[in-house]
């Protein structure tokens, strides 16, 4: 009898945990704005993707005498930028890096943040206030001076645009994780966890984990967004990526002198940026509310 009783109280967090997330997916499924930003995404992601397999122009070949071209002309669908490159293909290519240099520094800064946050609002007392006291003092400044002074002394390159971005953003996830954290460390199931032996280690990674990373990755999910512009910020003063590689940022910098000669040309990066950055956010918002038990 007992075996039994055990078992049942074993499934049941179980059962509840996949009938909640079933429930968040028929949320979401049923949110149309979710889903169209979802879908966009999932394209942009596709086609920057398989790019090399899509039949496109050279996207580092030019012509000085087809430069600037307009949207719709023959065999250019988007035009040509300043060097008479095809600016379909450089738009699809430069996805590629745009995505990278914009998503990767949030996957970074949510584990680290992710990690320091769980260790500072479990155990609390001093190693909390050193954690979180250091992670005050980048509030001190604002993102996109941070993420601008920190390339500028590493130096211009993806690479350290990947690593300013990261150091910008894991205050921010650490700062929700600790306070997640420090909500859910005095409940029945963690004092029980406590009672029955387990260690702190355990105890954050079997016991505490999954119930605070959900508010967290939906943060995280919404920094998409703010790391798309800063990523792009930074290309657009040099301190990104370099030329001749397609990235959507460098792109508006170097279409910026033709912007009163084809300003609808100059204009898509750009647009690809907002498009981007706006359907991260509206998909944030979308797991928000299906991930609210409160709904």
């Amino acid at each position: 009898m007992s075996a039994i009783t055990d078992t049942a109280l074993q499934a049941a967090p179980a059962t509840q945990a996949r009938g909640y997330w079933a429930t968040v997916g028929r949320r979401i499924r049923r949110d149309k704005v979710s889903m169209v930003c979802a879908f966009i995404l999932v394209l942009i992601f596709l086609s920057a993707l398989l790019a090399p397999w899509l039949g496109l122009a050279d996207p580092y070949q030019g012509s000085m005498i087809r430069r600037l071209r307009h949207i719709g002309t023959p065999n250019y669908p988007l035009g040509t930028d300043e060097l008479g490159r095809d600016m379909l293909a450089r738009l699809v290519y430069g996805g590629r890096l745009s995505l990278l240099i914009g998503i990767l520094p949030v996957i970074l800064a949510f584990m680290i943040g992710t990690s320091l946050g769980l260790v500072a609002g479990y155990v609390g007392g001093k190693l909390n206030t050193a954690i979180m006291r250091t992670v005050d003092v980048f509030y001190a400044f604002p993102s996109v001076l941070l993420a601008i002074a920190i390339s500028g002394a590493l130096g211009a390159g993806i690479v350290n645009s990947i690593v300013s971005l990261t150091i910008v953003f894991v205050p921010q996830i650490t700062r929700v994780a600790e306070s997640v954290t420090t909500g859910v460390r005095n409940m029945d199931f963690v004092e029980a966890a406590r009672a029955s032996g387990a260690g702190p280690f355990i105890i954050m990674r079997v016991h505490m984990l999954g119930n605070v990373l959900g508010p967290i990755f939906v943060y995280a999910t919404g920094l998409i967004s703010v790391s798309m512009i800063l990523a792009a910020g930074l290309s657009f003063l040099g301190l990104g990526t370099k030329p001749p590689e397609p990235e959507w940022g460098l792109m508006l910098n170097t279409l910026r002198t033709a912007i009163y000669v084809n300003p609808w040309v100059a204009a898509l990066p750009g647009a690809m940026i907002f498009a981007v950055s706006i359907c991260f956010n509206l998909l944030s918002d979308g797991m928000r509310s299906a991930m609210d038990i409160r709904n």
